[in-house]
């Protein structure tokens, strides 16, 4: 059994690569930052790879496929992201192309260049990770919850795709809410709501992909704020949404 993990050298990434090779699988680990990869790569007990790559660079994501393609991958996890915070027409540009490229475009590939292979052996599986912020504008962050916003439907499209089909193979869709991660450093952002544990959403996000959940929603809160995002007329979310990101901007200037 063998799992590949994008943005596998912190956060959730790092978590469901531990929680994987506790359960006995081994792992492709993909990042950046290969100092951390080595670490890991030390400290689980399967059979680790390290791939040093920056996803959002297309060419690399290619070469992630061709050095992977003939591992008979069981779980590709796509977590690999990043998100900014800031008016839309203030953003550096080449940043959110980056982002877009990373969240976005690298998801793409290789849930579409992985998927075709899973098809031929009719099993694995695919866990995306987006975000709650997938279910709402994102005023003060437009391109990030964009970003994820795409990821969702991506995924769940996916999904109704192989429905039809009556394929064995696996797709779903992590949407976490706030997580004690470094993305909250590299977004520069803090939180109201206290952030459930890395650890506590990868293991959770896990076990509800084995059980073949498609919208998976660690926390009774969010499952419940989202739910009630349902009701709300989307000018009014989008107010909301922007007092809770001024609020974010606020705590970071106090920093």
């Amino acid at each position: 059994m063998k799992a590949l993990i994008t943005g596998a050298s912190s956060g959730i990434g790092y978590e469901m690569a531990c929680y994987l090779g506790s359960l006995g699988y081994d792992l492709i680990l993909v990042a950046r930052n290969k100092a951390k990869l080595q670490e890991i790569q030390q400290e689980i007990p399967t059979n680790v790879q390290i791939i040093v790559a920056d996803l959002s660079i297309e060419a690399k994501l290619k070469e992630v496929y061709v050095l992977c393609k003939n591992e008979n991958i069981d779980i590709l996890i796509n977590n690999a992201g990043f998100g900014m915070w800031g008016k839309f027409d203030e953003l550096d540009l080449n940043t959110e192309m980056e982002m877009i490229n990373t969240n976005i475009k690298a998801v793409h590939i290789l849930t579409k260049l992985f998927l075709r292979d899973m098809k031929k052996r009719n099993s694995g599986y695919i866990l995306n990770v987006a975000s709650s912020a997938a279910f709402e504008p994102g005023p003060l962050m437009a391109t990030y919850y964009s970003t994820k916003a795409y990821v969702l439907r991506l995924t769940t499209s996916i999904y109704e795709e192989l429905r039809r089909e009556k394929s064995n193979v696996v797709v779903s869709c992590l949407c976490p809410g706030p997580v004690d991660t470094n993305f909250n450093r590299v977004a520069g952002v803090s939180f109201a709501i206290k952030p459930l544990t890395s650890k506590y959403v990868s293991e959770y996000a896990i076990k509800k992909m084995f059980k073949k959940k498609l919208i998976i929603i660690p926390g009774f809160k969010m499952k419940l704020s989202v739910f009630a995002s349902r009701f709300v007329p989307t000018k009014l979310l989008a107010k909301i949404v922007y007092r809770i990101q001024r609020k974010k901007f606020g705590n970071k200037r106090g920093n």
